[in-house]
């Protein structure tokens, strides 16, 4: 009777420590926007669009001011985020779409962060836009490890903000009233779907991934009081596009981009309202970010908002302008407020850190570093270098090292192209190509470059691997 007991006790003790585990778990709340600037947000420089809720979260938590997306364009911007790899190793390089509809999918062999947390006991759920593969395909969101998923398999559907249908798990959703009119927005929908899941009883830690749609080309919102007050404060005079007369062209574009930033900053204060009401604020980290940099696409106009900080290059570019992005990461007793971090740091090093703030061990292999001893202001390990590579625009690669930075341009015609040297520290709008002056650099980093990319079939970035 007594060995009983005695292994009864030590069964609770073991749930117990398995309880204690799970509910100190920090939940994870990763809202990733769409096509927004280095220089869209107030807490970046934005001076014509109000974004209160984004500089809140600055100020409470940790900004970054030399944080990169994992790529220029989405699909392979997402990939690096979800599976802790730059674009020289990642699974998926380019923007490639597939009928009947979405992306070049995440193979089988790809371990997402979601899988790995979902493992681990986190719950998980994603809104917003996927990109990385059908639901008939490998890539498909709930065999990447998310137990929900909401919103736009397909990134070429997801410019229309008013479609005919979206996604949840595996059934499609039928809005074909938008066929007829503009009734539904979609990102609306996708946010309230998010709601209902941050405001949901959840008895386990999770995991809430919001690829949100805003500000992304087509530039178009409801007709409200804050695109009436953008319209005014801007004074624009409506605008006709040739062949876009239709109801998704929107006559003040700059007033609508402006409204969907508003719209964005909304979702995000919400969410931070959501998180305090519920009482779980000290358990979850919130991680505010963008995919790459600005568009000007169907009605964006990064230069009327300075939308790249006055950094050089936009979205498709891989000067600072097409990469850098904001980073805001906010946790009470984690984050200090209103710390301004340096360090320049990538999409690549949110898995190993996820991976840390879930006390989750992992054999998977990454191209990334953990930022936790940067979120709680503590000496950090440093990157030796960052690498990008663009499948578009003929073929494009960047490599940081330190303050350098190198860029090489129509890779996929002349592999032997020249590559261009800025010196980031006293030329952070890379205006003045130095590479004539430092040729030990230069090859220091033709030969990381070399190092960085690894040939890939699906993916031939190089002339000579193409067949």
């Amino acid at each position: 009777m007594k060995q009983i007991l005695i292994l009864f006790l030590f069964f609770c003790f073991c749930l117990f420590q398995s309880y204690a585990q799970t509910s100190t778990r920090p939940n994870i709340i990763f809202i990733l926007a769409d096509d927004l600037g280095y220089g869209d947000v107030g807490c970046y420089g934005q001076k014509k669009i109000a974004t209160p809720n984004i500089d809140k979260l600055a100020t409470m938590g940790v900004k970054f001011t030399q944080f990169y997306a994992g790529s220029t364009v989405c699909a392979p911007s997402r990939c690096s985020f979800l599976t802790g790899m730059h674009t020289g190793h990642a699974a998926i390089r380019g923007n490639v779409t597939l009928k009947p509809e979405g992306q070049f999918p995440l193979p089988d062999s790809v371990v997402t962060i979601a899988m790995l947390l979902k493992k681990a006991g986190y719950t998980t759920a994603a809104f917003g836009k996927w990109s990385l593969g059908f639901i008939t395909t490998p890539g498909d969101p709930q065999k990447k490890g998310f137990d929900e998923f909401y919103g736009y398999n397909c990134q070429t559907l997801a410019h229309n903000y008013y479609p005919d249908h979206l996604w949840h798990n595996h059934d499609r959703i039928d809005l074909a009233g938008n066929l007829k009119n503009d009734s539904v927005y979609s990102a609306d929908l996708i946010h309230q779907q998010a709601m209902k899941f941050l405001k949901a009883k959840h008895d386990q830690p999770f995991f809430l991934y919001l690829p949100f749609t805003l500000p992304h080309a087509d530039v178009i919102v409801p007709h409200d009081e804050v695109y009436d007050y953008y319209v005014k404060k801007f004074g624009e005079q409506p605008q006709k596009t040739a062949g876009k007369e239709n109801a998704h062209f929107d006559p003040y574009p700059h007033a609508a981009f402006a409204a969907m930033v508003s719209r964005l900053d909304k979702f995000v204060g919400e969410i931070i309202s959501a998180v305090k009401e519920k009482g779980i604020e000290k358990n979850t980290l919130i991680i505010f970010t963008s995919d790459n940099g600005p568009h000007k696409e169907g009605g964006g106009d990064p230069e009327f908002f300075n939308s790249n900080g006055g950094l050089k290059g936009i979205k498709r570019d891989l000067y600072e302008g097409g990469i850098r992005v904001p980073f805001i990461a906010y946790q009470p007793g984690v984050t200090k407020p209103g710390t301004v971090n340096e360090m320049p740091g990538a999409f690549w090093d949110l898995y190993p850190t996820f991976l840390q703030i879930a006390n989750v061990s992992s054999i998977i292999q990454t191209d990334g570093i953990s930022l936790l001893p940067s979120l709680k202001g503590q000496k950090q390990q440093q990157h030796s270098y960052l690498y990008w590579e663009l499948h578009e625009s003929g073929g494009k690669q960047a490599l940081r090292l330190g303050n350098w930075k190198g860029v090489k341009l129509n890779v996929s015609r002349n592999e032997n192209a020249a590559i261009e040297l800025y010196n980031l520290k006293t030329d952070p709008r890379e205006t003045n190509n130095v590479a004539s002056k430092n040729p030990k650099i230069v090859q220091q980093i033709e030969t990381l470059m070399r190092q960085a990319y690894t040939a890939n079939s699906d993916w031939p970035l190089k002339a000579s691997e193409k067949h």
